[in-house]
């Protein structure tokens, strides 16, 4: 073998091994704080010695960032909350389906992208959070009643901007068409006791404090919140039960267009919607598993359960626009 032959071996094998290690590596960009997501890639990481590292900001700044960095990306996966974040990446152009018999047999259909961009991976309800010293359970329903005349000056909301009020919005047009759906939105609006707050915690805490008699909440609020002070004196009604169901939305993941390592990724993903990684994502977030196969955590099963809305989810990112135009007009800020 000549010098040069054997310069150019070592170059491929060199090359060849460059390629396997990168392999051994998957890059996450998540909207999810780094103690809520840490725990499911170490596990990973120590079940098969594939490292994933993790990037974490808001949903838009990562979006634009893998927009940006094109067929140079760094990001393999984006994970996000909400169906509607989902579907606006998959709008980007910034991910690519891919098919899985794996994700196909763990979660249903109705948290999965049809386009398979991208699949759900944890649940959580927007249900009702009432008080339990002046709302008897038996005077709650649906979220349509609390437009009605017995929540006047009793209701408390987040803000519109969030994507969580956007997403039920959505499946209010989609279940009673746009007319019946503003009535719904002008009543909560008119019947707000204050002003919108920030976020989900501080509508618990306001019912806590006697400041509204009732709210809309993400479960998993209520299940930190809950867990931090056991003798809260609020607790989550699921409405709709005689009809469509609790709003139920999701954290997802999705495969990016030009994701490094793919193949690694799609391993991921797998890992990630069976049994093990579900029980550990879902436990940590205090949400439900979107395995249905998997049960939730000791918390998250003593609010006892409930039916949910069969909707397919990516309905909350289809009518995201508008949404936003009617949370608008009724006067929801």
């Amino acid at each position: 073998m000549s010098a040069c032959t054997r310069l150019l071996a070592s170059i491929t094998l060199l090359a060849c091994s460059a390629l396997a290690q990168a392999a051994e590596e998957v890059v996450v960009y998540s909207s999810r704080i780094d103690e809520l997501i840490k725990p499911v890639f170490d596990a990973y990481t120590e079940r098969t010695g594939v490292k994933v590292s993790f990037i974490t900001d808001k949903e838009a700044p990562l979006m634009q960032r893998i927009k940006a960095e094109g067929e140079h990306a760094k990001a393999d996966l984006l994970l996000t909350v909400d169906a509607g974040n989902l579907w606006q990446a998959e709008q980007m152009g910034i991910l690519q389906p891919f098919d899985s018999k794996v994700v196909d047999a763990n979660i249903p259909p109705q948290y999965r992208a049809a386009s398979h961009a991208w699949t759900g991976l944890s649940l959580r309800a927007r249900t009702i959070a009432y008080s339990t010293e002046r709302v008897q359970p038996a005077e709650l329903s649906t979220y349509e009643a609390l437009a009605g005349k017995p929540w006047e000056g009793r209701l408390c909301l987040r803000t519109a901007k969030k994507v969580y009020n956007q997403s039920l919005t959505a499946t209010l047009i989609e279940t009673h068409g746009a007319e019946q759906a503003e009535q719904v939105l002008k009543g909560w609006v008119n019947n707000l006791s204050t002003d919108v707050f920030s976020d989900d915690i501080a509508v618990l805490q306001a019912i806590a404090a006697g400041q509204c008699d009732v709210g809309i909440v993400n479960s998993y609020y209520y299940g930190r919140l809950h867990k931090q002070d056991p003798s809260l004196p609020v607790k989550l009604f699921w409405p709709n039960q005689a009809d469509r169901g609790v709003h139920v939305n999701l954290s997802g993941i999705g495969l990016t267009r030009h994701a490094p390592h793919p193949e690694a990724a799609k391993a991921l993903v797998e890992w990630m919607t069976g049994a093990e990684a579900q029980a550990i994502f879902a436990g940590v977030n205090q949400e439900f598993p979107a395995n249905p196969a998997v049960a939730p955590s000791a918390e998250v099963a003593s609010w006892g359960t409930f039916k949910a809305d069969t909707l397919p989810v990516e309905v909350a990112g289809r009518r995201q626009a508008e949404a936003i135009r009617m949370m608008d007009r009724a006067g929801w800020n």
